[in-house]
């Protein structure tokens, strides 16, 4: 391989759900990962994981939660777990947006598929991968407005992103612990 390939460029960050976070956050989560509280933060804080297990039980979640924020917006065709998302995307969920002409009319289907990871996670973080899915209806980007929707369809989004995110750390590096 030659020099300029080697090391840095494809190493992958020690904390890679994290980079995007403070130098301090990154010291604190790397902390805990050393002293084996990672665990123990997010039992204390998420004890138990939720009862939507099946495709059937997320569509109903997802639905309520549509229905109570964004009632106007377009319709979803299908919810769904899927095993591959995490693995094949690097996502926690999908918000597919599929257009195909028939005749002379265009028709347009929303999917939400969210990672199988979640279907043993604390609820709230199901909540978060749902609400951040359904923001995508109304906003295709990840910019402000996006952010202020998924915060007024739940308040301690941004803080539950972040514990997601250190979640998912957990996950990678030691285990996981809603097995």
């Amino acid at each position: 391989m030659p020099s300029k390939f080697k090391n840095a460029e494809f190493e992958s960050p020690k904390l890679k759900y994290l980079s995007a976070y403070s130098a301090q956050i990154q010291m604190q989560v790397q902390q805990m990962l050393e002293q084996k509280n990672l665990e123990k933060y997010l039992l204390n804080k998420y004890p138990t994981v939720h009862e939507v297990t099946n495709d059937k039980a997320l569509r109903g979640y997802v639905m309520s939660l549509k229905n109570q924020y964004l009632k106007k917006s377009s319709p979803l065709s299908q919810i769904k777990y899927d095993d591959k998302i995490h693995i094949i995307n690097n996502a926690l969920g999908l918000h597919t947006y599929v257009s195909r002409v028939q005749g002379n009319k265009l028709k347009s289907k929303n999917e939400i598929r969210i990672g199988s990871l979640f279907k043993k996670a604390p609820e709230a973080f199901l909540a978060m991968i749902v609400v951040h899915e359904l923001a995508h209806l109304k906003e295709k980007e990840h910019n402000k407005p996006f952010y202020k929707l998924c915060q007024s369809m739940l308040p301690d989004y941004h803080q539950l992103e972040l514990d997601l995110r250190i979640y998912l750390t957990q996950v990678e590096m030691i285990g996981d612990i809603y097995t």
